[in-house]
């Protein structure tokens, strides 16, 4: 009997102990612990330490309440224009309620990588495959709010939603590159073609401005000609109405000095001649000797009219 009881007492200690396990619970901290009453849900255990009843209450799920992480498969997508393209992502999850995560829904991440999946290939479907390239942002927040949406009821808030990848045919990545190519020479041509059309422009205007310039100087010059012209046929007129009037007057000597002053001028202006090396004189030279007489005489006579001026008589000299 003493062994059987040994045993009897031993058993119950280690069911004793069993039991305290079973009713201490320590909820480590980001997670949270459900509690079932005979497999029904009751409440939620918050991280801490916590004491439930053995055999009555037990801990259903542990639910993970930190942000999460997960890796979205690369799957085929067929764009608006029938183009296949290669498209995965990443998401990011947190679980905000964690009775309706652990009863809601079976497979919580299957479930939002499945709804994940789906909503990429309706976003990108309905947009051509240069869209797809270029409005990946667009994308991003079309899936978001859509799988967000979708599972709220399971307590689960989608914070983001990412396209890592999208990858086209190799063959259209090359007709792409082609495409980009003969755009940019076409873009190329053009600003080649609007520079030359431009400088173009400024040389004409750089020719009007120079011959609008060239003009007003021809008409600047012309006109200082013009007066240069007029004042030397003044001076002309003046010089021969005072001969015309020394003529009038019975002055001889008048025209030999007007013929003599045209006489000299034409004589400079042969001798200034660039084509000329020597100059032949086939008129004697008498006829210049005695217009330059003549306008001695003139000279002459025009002191002799002027009024003498009276020189002062020396004072005489004291006799010693």
């Amino acid at each position: 009997m003493f062994g059987f009881g040994s045993i009897l007492g031993a058993v119950l200690v280690f069911a004793a102990v069993v039991l305290v396990f079973k009713a201490v619970r320590m909820v480590p901290q980001g997670y949270e612990w459900t509690v079932e009453r005979f497999g029904k849900y009751t409440h939620t255990l918050d991280p801490g330490l916590h004491f439930l009843v053995p055999v009555v209450y037990g801990v259903g799920r542990k639910i993970n309440m930190m942000e999460q992480v997960m890796d979205v498969p690369s799957q085929d997508v067929i764009t608006k224009d029938n183009a296949v393209v290669k498209v995965d992502g990443v998401v990011y999850f947190q679980v905000l309620d964690a009775a309706k995560a652990a009863y809601e829904v079976a497979q919580l991440e299957i479930a939002i990588l499945n709804l994940v999946m789906t909503n990429i290939r309706t976003a990108i479907g309905s947009m051509d495959l240069d869209e797809s390239l270029s409005k990946r942002d667009e994308i991003n927040t079309k899936v978001l709010v859509a799988v967000d949406q979708a599972t709220h009821p399971w307590g689960i808030k989608v914070n983001r939603i990412e396209l890592k990848d999208i990858q086209p045919p190799r063959d259209l990545v090359d007709s792409m590159a082609r495409q980009m190519k003969a755009e940019r020479e076409k873009r190329a041509n053009i600003l080649e073609a609007e520079g030359h059309r431009q400088s173009e422009i400024l040389r004409a205007e750089g020719e009007k401005q120079a011959a609008i310039l060239e003009a007003e100087g021809k008409r600047e010059a012309a006109f200082r000609e013009a007066e240069a012209r007029e004042r030397l046929a003044e001076a002309e007129a003046q010089a021969t109405r005072m001969v015309s009037q020394a003529i009038a007057e019975g002055d001889v000597q008048a025209i030999n000095y007007f013929v003599a002053q045209k006489y000299i001028e034409a004589f400079r202006a042969l001798a200034e001649a660039p084509n000329q090396k020597f100059v032949m004189m086939p008129m004697e030279s008498a006829g210049i000797i005695g217009s330059i007489a003549g306008i001695a005489e003139l000279a002459k006579e025009a002191l002799d009219r002027s009024p003498a001026k009276a020189v002062p008589p020396l004072p005489p000299r004291e006799r010693a």
